[in-house]
């Protein structure tokens, strides 16, 4: 369907590919992957034409239907929908002809009027009749739009909204062939869910780029890796592929003692963690994600990032506590707060785009004051605090260097490079401008700001955004090793499982623990999706007026029960530890007065 014959491409005096070959068949779902800067967005370029290469080189059938999302949708006056519906415009056509033919009974026509129809996809598996406006407004909710949504005008929408009308907008339109870059960069995890799913049910052709891992293993089949200026294909999800690249790396003995150095030290770590985990949904799946970290190390360790996030020496029990907390702005976005992080805690945050999860984020940090109820912070607390907003504090006058320097003027120049070598940051970059780094080394350089100031607490606000694969894979690791508490909102579903120990949900205005982990999660969410329209369920649930129902106060009863269970064997956990520790001699020194008095307050808290 789509090949590559000795393809050679330069831009800027650089190199990208240099005699590539690579066919694509229909139906493969294919994953490019790379550093950047090998030319991932480039060959799309080629495949759309916006790129001059000798024709003989790419070749692909002219009727070939291809599809591809851009990244920048202007805002005007266009309606969301309309716009949406634009991407299948021949469908729109056909329906109104079939509408006027059926008003004129125009017999004759509307037999091959109905042929034309079913051939653009115009009938659904599960309905007769499925219009183009129904399928469009599927997809609008299944990526995160309400039905109020649906007659506004694009200007009416933040940009990264309005990338998700134009990622609607490629999926309404018919396809042989579909080109992906970063469909996720502005979804939440709902989203990403439901559009893992709807790629699979996709028919034709997919080439993907990503820097989602599990969004890749849930999406594709092969993958198309670009190494050193040229593509090979491997056969396999992005799992597979890392394997398969850690054994033929591994074939350089250099290479093969450095694997087997990080082996051991991820087993190390898997050990101590599974000598502590509970029998809780979450914790087995975060064994099982650490357990697959430690086959696809080796496939790692020519990854320029190496560093870790030391924590500070002093803690506090607990570090932060709301007690009835109002979360919000002028008005209460969450509402009856109560929420308690101790140290060692490893939450993750779930819920929809909206529902509250940065809010909680800010009101524990303090950036956002409570509206009502207590917020209490120990007296130790240290808190690293990354977001989006950090990122774009940076002071883009100066270094990274400079930056560094501010935090700790006692360190020479080869100290602080050294510091900032573990991030990629070498040579004349740690002296460059702020202003001329690209999104994903400012998050790197407010990494380095975090983990250089030894935070007890992370609070992360989906800190994987603009960071390639190898930067996600040293943050999961250099995160697995932090002994300090973790609360963390990421649609990276990798990091989310490595990472977290207990989920809790944010919708509706509370704050609950969620029992179960993310394949739990993903079918909530896809069972949510595949109701007629969220918002018109909760319309005509107020118009008819509560039902006497007691199966459903059953459920309610029963859900309440499961989380109180929760709470109490997560309490009991942690009496458990105390009391092992108190039973230590050694604790009872005079060094160790300050934890001694810790354990005894935990001691008590846990009993009551």
């Amino acid at each position: 369907m789509l090949s590559f014959n000795n393809l050679e491409l330069v831009l800027g005096g650089k190199t990208l590919f240099d005699d590539v070959s690579l066919t694509i068949h229909h139906h493969q779902k294919v994953g490019l992957v790379g550093a950047n800067g090998t030319g991932k967005t480039s060959l799309f370029k080629i495949i759309k034409k916006e790129i001059e290469v000798d024709q003989s080189t790419v070749s692909f059938p002219s009727d070939l239907r291809i599809s591809y999302l851009a990244q920048e949708v202007k805002g005007t006056d266009e309606i969301a929908l309309d716009y949406v519906l634009s991407g299948d415009a021949n469908l729109i056509d056909i329906q109104k002809k079939i509408e006027k033919a059926e008003i004129d009974e125009n017999y004759e026509i509307l037999g091959e009027l109905y042929e034309v129809y079913s051939s653009l996809d115009g009938y659904s598996a599960k309905s007769k009749a499925y219009s183009a406006k129904s399928k469009a407004e599927q997809l609008m909710v299944g990526l995160g739009f309400k039905s109020g949504d649906f007659n506004k005008p694009l200007k009416d929408f933040s940009g990264g909204w309005r990338v998700r009308l134009n990622l609607a907008k490629t999926l309404m339109q018919p396809s042989d062939l579909m080109l992906l870059d970063e469909p996720t960069n502005h979804l939440d995890l709902d989203a990403i869910l439901w559009l893992s799913n709807w790629i699979k049910s996709f028919k034709g052709a997919l080439i993907l780029i990503s820097h989602d891992r599990d969004f890749l293993d849930d999406c594709i089949s092969y993958v198309a890796h670009l190494y050193q200026q040229s593509i090979e294909l491997y056969s396999g999800n992005y799992s597979q592929f890392e394997i398969l690249r850690a054994a033929k790396m591994a074939e350089i003995q250099s290479n093969f003692i450095k694997q087997q150095k990080e082996v051991a030290h991820m087993q190390s770590f898997i050990n101590r963690f599974k000598a502590k985990a509970t029998k809780a949904r979450q914790a087995q799946s975060r064994v099982k994600a650490l357990e697959k970290m430690e086959l696809i190390a080796p496939a790692h360790i020519d990854s320029p990032f190496n560093f870790t996030i030391s924590e500070t020496d002093k803690i506090s029990n607990p570090l932060v506590t709301l007690n009835g907390a109002g979360l919000g702005y002028s008005e209460p976005i969450l509402s009856n707060v109560a929420f308690t992080i101790c140290p060692g805690d490893r939450i993750g945050l779930l819920g929809p785009n909206g529902a509250g999860k940065s809010t909680l984020i800010k009101s524990i940090v303090g950036t956002l004051p409570i509206l009502d109820g207590d917020r209490e912070t120990g007296t130790n607390i240290k808190v690293g605090y990354f977001s989006q907003h950090q990122v774009d504090d940076l002071d883009l006058s100066i270094s990274a260097f400079m930056h560094i320097q501010r935090l700790d003027e006692t360190k020479t120049e080869k100290q602080i490079r050294t510091y900032l070598g573990g991030f990629a940051f070498k040579g004349d970059k740690v002296k460059d401008p702020i202003r001329l780094f690209s999104g994903g080394e400012k998050a790197r350089l407010a990494f380095a700001i975090i983990s250089y100031q030894k935070p007890n607490i992370l609070l992360m606000d989906e800190p994987t955004n603009h960071l390639d694969m190898e930067m996600r894979h040293a943050l999961t690791v250099a995160i697995q090793t932090f002994k300090g508490a973790i609360l963390l909102i990421s649609h990276d579903r990798h990091l989310l499982n490595s990472s977290v120990d207990t989920f809790y949900l944010i919708d509706n205005g509370t704050l609950e623990i969620f029992d179960g982990d993310l394949d739990d999660y993903k079918n909530y969410i896809l069972d949510i999706k595949s109701s007629d329209n969220k918002e018109s369920k909760k319309k005509k649930s107020i118009k008819d007026g509560p039902k006497e129902d007691n199966s459903e106060k059953i459920k309610i009863l029963n859900s309440s029960i499961s989380k109180l269970d929760k709470r109490l064997f997560r309490l009991n956990t942690k009496l458990t530890e105390a009391n092992h520790k108190l039973a230590d001699p050694e604790l009872y020194t005079d060094d160790s007065s300050e934890n001694l008095q810790d354990l005894i307050r935990n001691q008590l808290t846990f009993k009551t």
